[in-house]
């Protein structure tokens, strides 16, 4: 796997670098799949993953093998490794047509490319519940809003560079909507409380 290095971060942690979103869920999944009990925790981020390790049963030296070792194989499965949900999407965004336009296909195109796809959450981030999903059609893959929302109803199913989304919660945002779902994306009264977590597979179902 090219473009990987291993960095210290504190005394009891080392942060393992890519240049690629799926490097990082293929490199996750196979540390993962060790299952070695020295490994306290993995924090995927968009080209990182953090990994928290216990000095008293893993060397650094010994971990730093270990990872070199999961990064190495070019065939590791970038899917995912928890479960799949679905999620009922009614696609009536208010960038639907914009999107149209920009990718240069039809409003039914962007709604059949969005929905075919199979997403991985990659990490979590930015507000309570908020999953960043790779699997994007490239085709769909558009920048920003030049000008954010002050306000993103709840729900609402968004797109923006190479990642797809749901907003759990209303909130000022900047990417691209296609839709909504009545999914409720966190809840503190559930185990966990963020129904995607990272590994966790998604399709997107058209009303």
């Amino acid at each position: 796997m090219t473009g990987f290095r291993v960095l210290p971060y504190g005394d009891r942690a080392l942060l393992a670098e890519f240049d690629s979103p799926s490097a990082v869920i293929g490199f996750r999944n196979k540390l993962l799949g060790k299952a070695h009990p020295g490994i306290r925790a993995t924090v995927p981020a968009a080209r990182t993953v953090l990994i928290e390790y216990h000095p008293g049963m893993i060397e650094r030296s010994a971990l730093i093998r270990l990872l070199t070792e999961c990064a190495a194989h070019d065939d590791v499965e970038a899917g995912p490794a928890g479960p799949l949900l679905e999620l009922t999407v009614q696609y009536d965004g208010a960038d639907l047509d914009a999107v149209a336009a920009e990718a240069g296909i039809s409003r039914e195109a962007v709604i059949e490319r969005h929905s075919a796809g199979q997403y991985t959450v990659q990490f979590c981030g930015f507000s309570p519940g908020f999953a960043y999903l790779i699997g994007l059609d490239p085709v769909l893959r558009l920048p920003r809003l030049a000008s954010p929302r002050p306000r993103v109803p709840a729900g609402s199913v968004a797109i923006a560079d190479e990642y797809t989304g749901v907003y759990p919660r209303s909130s000022p945002g900047g990417w691209r909507l296609l839709g909504r779902t009545d999914a409720e994306l966190f809840d503190l009264n559930r185990v966990p409380p963020a129904l995607l977590t990272p590994g966790t597979g998604v399709r997107f179902m058209p009303q």
